[in-house]
């Protein structure tokens, strides 16, 4: 493993973020703030006002007053607006890479990838509004026929993780306003600038006041409160399993629809007969992503005997010579985790593998006496019994075991309650085709780790949760169907 040690690019000062409701941002006021932290250098750069009761319900207005309006603006209009927002962030793109990599610590190249992705996914969303068709069915009796329709369900709340804060706002956000809702968000309070620049071009491409608010604060403070609304009738979030289960107990006592985005444990299958060299540079590069702190990111990994001990050491050897630093200097591969607890839940799952028989191949320590910086780790010959097995580690830590047969590969890869992501590499046509078909996840990646693009549902099953976004599903998850009889 490398630290980079060259200074990184100077970078104007942070502008803190402000909330956003009915068109307007506000002064902090007297609202409680919290820090913004640079996980690089643990210093505060800014702060983030926590949303009241009352700023809660003037949010909640907006959007019941503003809702008739967006909902009658054509779905061509909307788009022009959604895409003029897509070509705003597409010139800001550096400035907002730049609050992301400030914010949560990933790689500034990584920080400008996830946005050219938001700015696509937008463009699509603009496209895909304009294509929410309905149909005519003939009648049984006379002259009657039937006409269904679809409409957009109504004010909605979404809730999103720190990790993605681009590629999250412009997906909540551009998914609703493309189906002619409108939207409270709420990012992660880690990373709330990044969020509200995409708010910021949403607007300044013409978006109506109340059509968008960005609130933030405590979590569960603001999520109970929204919920209890009868205004909201629809959210979606992006997080982990406990507060996923936890909104949805919320939502059931109003009945409101939910698509949950909620976490996973993606497991590899690496096959004796699969290109060794390239499964293993493409999974080295997607392990230590935004510092393994992705929810699709793959963890277990399992490998053909035969490969195995090869393999092991291949892993080992790319990820210590992995370049760990501050995300703004452009040499760094890894940035730091966002925050301590992050780090101390790392460690302490690494640990405990160790002590439980793991061997650690690589990394399993701290870095830097500044940043929450944590080395890029390989562990092999993990016990089941061991935490992190069954534990999502959302971060820099590859777990390497070994499989006999396709039977056994399948079954150690469909062991756990998550479904979000799964990976293969074989060069077998019917190997993949039983890939294909045996492995329990919502998004399967043969041979590669590129699962999404715009056009294509993102979403898990099982304890990864259910519905999608994204794609011509992430659209109609914010309508709903009418059937009209006409005589």
């Amino acid at each position: 493993m490398n630290i980079a040690t060259s200074s990184p690019p100077s970078f104007e000062v942070y502008k803190s973020p402000r909330l956003l409701i009915d068109g307007v941002w506000l002064e902090n006021g007297d609202r409680k703030t919290q820090p913004v932290v640079n996980p690089a250098t643990e210093k505060a750069i800014g702060t983030v006002p926590h949303a009241t009761a009352e700023d809660l319900d003037r949010a909640l207005e907006a959007a019941n007053r503003a809702f008739p309006l967006w909902r009658a603006t054509s779905p061509r209009e909307r788009g022009r607006i959604l895409k003029r927002a897509a070509h705003l962030m597409h010139d800001r793109q550096e400035d907002i890479a730049r609050l992301a990599t400030l914010e949560m610590g990933k790689p500034i190249a990584e920080a400008r990838l996830e946005t050219h992705f938001a700015c696509e996914e937008m463009e699509w969303f603009a496209e895909e509004g304009r294509r929410t068709y309905g149909r005519v069915i003939p009648g049984r009796l006379g002259e009657t026929r039937f006409q269904v329709v679809k409409e957009p369900v109504g004010p909605t709340a979404g809730f999103s993780a720190w990790n993605f804060p681009v590629g999250n706002a412009a997906r909540k956000m551009g998914s609703a306003l493309a189906a002619g809702c409108t939207m409270i968000y709420k990012p992660g309070e880690e990373a709330p600038a990044a969020a509200a620049a995409v708010a910021q071009c949403l607007i300044d491409a013409g978006v109506p006041a109340g059509v968008i608010a960005v609130v933030y604060g405590v979590p569960d403070f603001i999520s109970r409160h929204l919920l209890a609304s009868p205004v909201i009738r629809k959210i979606s979030f992006t997080g982990s399993v406990p507060v996923g289960q936890h909104l949805i107990r919320l939502a059931s006592e109003s009945l409101k629809r939910t698509t949950m985005e909620l976490g996973g444990h993606a497991p590899v299958l690496v096959f004796d007969d699969a290109d060794q060299a390239a499964a293993l540079e493409m999974s080295v590069q997607r392990k230590y992503r935004n510092s393994g702190q992705v929810c699709v990111s793959p963890t277990r990994f399992y490998i053909q005997d035969k490969s195995y001990e090869a393999f092991c050491a291949g892993f080992a050897d790319k990820a210590s010579k992995l370049k760990i630093g501050d995300g703004l200097d452009p040499s760094s591969n890894m940035g730091p985790l966002v925050h301590a607890r992050r780090r101390d839940s790392i460690e302490a799952l690494v640990q405990d593998a160790t002590s439980k028989g793991a061997k650690l191949l690589a990394g399993g320590h701290r870095v830097n006496n500044e940043g929450f910086f944590y080395a890029p780790t390989v562990l092999a010959d993990v016990p089941d019994e061991a935490r992190i097995m069954s534990e999502e580690p959302f971060g820099p830590v590859a777990v390497l075991n070994r499989f006999s047969d396709f039977d056994d590969a399948i079954a150690k890869a469909n062991k756990l309650p998550y479904g979000l992501a799964a990976y293969g590499f074989t060069n077998s046509h019917k190997t993949i085709a039983r890939l294909s078909d045996s492995l329990e996840a919502g998004m399967v990646g043969i041979n590669s780790f590129n699962i999404s693009m715009p056009e294509t549902p993102f979403g898990g099953v099982k304890y990864s949760g259910h519905g999608s976004e994204v794609g011509i599903e992430g659209v109609e998850a914010y309508m709903v169907t009418k059937t009209i009889s006409i005589t």
